[in-house]
C-alpha cells in the first residue's frame, strides 16, 4: 500500500513539474493564435493510456500483441495562468473486462507545448499483460501473464519554424484558440529505453513458436527525427489538427531465452502521430485528441518487435473568468513563478 501511495504522488509531482517546465512569456503571432491566461478552464475528461508489446511472426505475416490490464478512466483537471494539472483514474463500471487484483501500473506522459516547440517525456511502470484469444491459434481463451513487466522512458523534442503561428497547446489543453489554419514542418531529436521480463517464455507453448520466443529483452535507441504539423480551421471555432514524425534511430536490443541470449547493433525507422478535432471557443471547448508512438526495436532474424504508447482523450471544458482576488492568491502559490516572473 505505501508503495503505491507514494507511485501516486510521484504522478502528481511529475505533471505538476514536468509538464509545465517550459511555460514562457509567449509572443504569438496575434492574427494566428488568441490567448486567453485569465480565464480559469476546468476540465473533465475520458482517458485511456496504453503501452503494448508487439511480437511480430514474420514468416506468418502475423503478430502476438501483449495488452496491459490498463482501463478507461475518468479524470478532472484545469488550466490557469499557463498551469495545467489533470487528474484521472479507472473507475470499476467504467472498466468491466479488467482483470481482478492484478499488480499495479503507472502510466507517466506528459506531452508540452510551448511555442515553436514539441516535448514529451515518457516512463511507464506495467506489470500484468495478456493475449486476446482471436490472436491465438490453438486456444479459445484469452492468454493472461499477470508476471510480465514492461518498462519504458523515453523522451521527443521539436522545433517547429513556424512556431509563431501555431499553436498544438490550443488543440491538445485548449488554453489558446487557433483563429486562422497554419502549417509548420519540423525537426526534433528522440531517444528511448526499456525491459520486458516474464516469468517464463512470453508466447504460449501452445503456437509453437519457439524459434521466436524469449522471456526477457532490453532497448535503447536514439536519433533524429523531422515533421510536419498543421491546424485546419473552419466554421466558427472547429478545427482539425494533425502532428505527425518519422524518426531514424541507431541502438540496440538484446534477447533471452531458456538457452542463449541475442545482441544486435543496428537502425530502425519509428514514427510518431497525433491528431487533435473539435470546437473551442472562450467560453467551452468539447474536442477529441489521440496520440500513439511506435518504437520498432532493432531487428535480428525471427525477433521483430515493437513498443507502441497511446493515449486517446475526450475533453469538455468551461472556461470562466475569475475573481482579481482569486488571480492574485492563485499567482502567489502558482509553481511556474519559479520559472516565469512575468506570470
Amino acid at each position: 500500500m505505501r508503495l503505491k501511495i507514494g507511485l501516486v504522488l510521484l504522478m502528481l509531482i511529475f505533471f505538476m513539474n514536468v509538464s509545465n517546465l517550459m511555460a514562457q512569456k509567449s509572443s504569438f503571432d496575434s492574427n494566428y493564435v488568441e490567448e486567453h491566461p485569465e480565464l480559469l478552464g476546468l476540465r473533465l475528461y475520458f482517458s485511456k493510456k496504453y503501452t503494448n508489446l508487439v511480437v511480430y511472426v514474420p514468416r506468418e505475416t502475423r503478430r502476438y500483441v501483449f495488452e496491459p490490464n490498463s482501463g478507461n478512466n475518468l479524470g478532472i483537471g484545469f488550466t490557469y495562468q499557463r498551469f495545467t494539472l489533470n487528474l484521472a483514474m479507472p473507475l470499476g463500471f467504467m472498466n468491466q473486462n479488467r482483470q481482478k487484483d492484478w499488480p499495479f501500473y503507472l502510466d507517466l506522459q506528459s506531452h508540452v507545448y510551448p511555442k515553436k516547440m514539441i516535448i514529451d517525456l515518457f516512463g511507464q511502470f506495467y506489470t500484468g499483460y495478456s493475449i486476446s484469444a482471436d490472436q491465438l491459434n490453438n486456444s479459445t481463451e484469452k492468454y493472461l501473464r499477470e508476471d510480465l513487466k514492461l518498462r519504458q522512458y523515453g523522451i521527443n523534442f521539436n522545433y517547429l519554424f513556424n512556431g509563431d503561428r501555431i499553436s498544438v497547446q490550443a488543440s491538445f489543453n485548449q488554453s489558446m484558440i487557433q483563429k486562422k489554419s497554419a502549417f509548420s514542418p519540423f525537426v526534433g531529436f528522440e531517444m528511448y529505453g526499456g525491459t520486458m521480463q516474464g516469468d517464463s517464455l512470453l508466447i504460449p507453448s501452445s503456437e509453437a513458436q519457439s524459434e521466436l520466443n524469449f522471456y526477457k529483452a532490453k532497448y535503447f535507441q536514439a536519433g533524429p527525427n523531422a515533421g510536419f504539423a498543421g491546424t485546419l480551421v473552419f466554421g466558427k471555432g472547429f478545427y482539425l489538427t494533425g502532428v505527425a514524425s518519422a524518426n531514424l534511430s541507431i541502438g540496440f536490443a538484446d534477447w533471452e531465452n531458456e538457452t542463449q541470449s541475442f545482441k544486435k547493433v543496428g537502425a530502425i525507422p519509428t514514427f510518431f502521430v497525433r491528431g487533435f478535432a473539435g470546437y473551442n471557443s472562450e467560453r467551452f471547448s468539447i474536442n477529441a485528441n489521440y496520440i500513439l508512438k511506435n518504437v520498432e526495436l532493432v531487428r535480428d532474424g525471427p525477433f521483430e518487435q515493437a513498443v507502441n504508447t497511446g493515449n486517446y482523450r475526450i475533453n469538455f471544458v468551461y472556461k470562466l473568468s475569475v475573481s482579481e482576488k482569486f488571480r492574485q492568491k492563485f499567482r502567489k502559490v502558482n509553481p511556474l513563478r519559479l520559472i516565469n516572473k512575468d506570470l
